[in-house]
């Protein structure tokens, strides 16, 4: 009888052997994605996470794709997308604007009342200008989708905010070079640092506020540090950031047809329309959480708003005139953003 368990169990265990080395054959490719954010933000649990699932999926069980956040594969932000063109890593998500003047034609959806209020019609158009306007500067990798957030708005510290003068003499961390811009243009000096060392910067007052959005907040605990949340009318915000999530350029070019076709199917333009969804309801969330934590959000009028974008006209002029000296028709590739971004928005 014990020479029967025995062999049951010896039986078992090597079914059980046979369908783990199955399962782990039949992942045939393993990729890691590097990014920024901690593991619980929702850049992660509700985009990337999704995104490698479904590539996963398509892919019959043959990918498998491994997130690593928070820069735990060591660097620091900004070296991402160099990391990625190098190999150290298969896939990076990460802030364009990190490497300044690395890709400017993707910077015309940045700025202040070219992007408004809409990240899924900011995204949408993107994808419809990839392939003739925006790919050429994307070189060593294969960009599986680009995307802005819900757009910068004003987190301060302890001062309200309600036109542009009010702004005059404080000190902002900005996001991008065409961030900086728009706190120069209203009188505020611009502190440039990666995402997660605002926090520190907002409780020593290295600065008075930041240019971010609203989906930062529960993340980086940012209602700790501030009192005042300002948006435009309409949610209208001041500009916004582009991201990417690219593969390694000679990565992609090995892969199989087939691997390719997985990734392709979950990174089309009804995928970049939800990236938008996914960050619009993220910032309403962020925002719904500072207030229930005790803070004010200041919605100004229309006429206020209309004041900043005044003041702020002259920085789409100035990155006009900027990238015309790389040979870029900045004046007619703002032009076909808001156009695209205004048929999305149905505007």
């Amino acid at each position: 009888m014990k020479a029967v368990q025995c062999l049951r169990a010896a039986t078992l265990g090597l079914a059980m052997a046979f369908t783990m080395g199955s399962a782990a054959s039949a992942q045939e490719y393993t990729f890691k994605l590097h990014h920024l954010l901690p593991a619980k933000a929702p850049a992660q649990t509700k985009m990337l996470e999704p995104w490698a699932k479904a590539v996963e999926a398509n892919s019959g069980g043959k990918v498998k794709i491994e997130i690593f956040p928070a820069m735990t594969l060591g660097g620091r932000p900004p070296e991402l997308i160099q990391q990625a063109r190098d190999g150290v890593v298969d896939i990076i998500w990460t802030v364009n604007g990190y490497t300044p003047g690395l890709f400017p034609r993707t910077e015309a959806f940045e700025l202040p009342f070219v992007y408004v209020n809409d990240p899924k019609a900011a995204n949408l158009a993107m994808h419809d200008l990839f392939e003739s306007d925006l790919k050429q500067e994307y070189k060593g990798v294969e960009v599986m989708f680009l995307h802005v957030h819900a757009g910068q708005a004003f987190q301060m510290r302890d001062k309200l905010v309600r036109k542009p003068e009010d702004l005059k003499g404080t000190k902002l961390r900005i996001p991008t070079r065409t961030g900086a811009w728009i706190i120069e243009a209203l009188g505020a000096s611009p502190t440039a640092m990666p995402v997660p060392e605002l926090p520190q910067a907002l409780q020593k007052g290295v600065v008075d506020g930041a240019l971010i959005p609203w989906e930062i907040i529960r993340p980086l605990k940012i209602q700790e540090q501030t009192e005042y949340q300002i948006e435009g009318h309409d949610k209208a915000r001041f500009g916004t950031t582009t991201f990417q999530v690219s593969m390694n350029q000679a990565r992609w070019d090995s892969l199989p047809n087939d691997i390719k076709a997985a990734f392709r199917q979950a990174s089309g333009p009804d995928w970049w329309g939800q990236v938008g969804d996914i960050w619009r309801a993220s910032d309403d969330g962020g925002i719904e959480f500072a207030v229930a934590s005790g803070n004010k959000h200041i919605t100004l009028t229309k006429d206020e708003t209309d004041a900043f974008k005044t003041a702020l006209e002259p920085v789409v002029q100035r990155w006009i005139d900027e990238v015309s000296s790389k040979g870029i028709d900045g004046a007619a590739l703002v032009a076909k953003a808001r156009a695209r971004i205004a048929a999305h928005s149905g505007k």
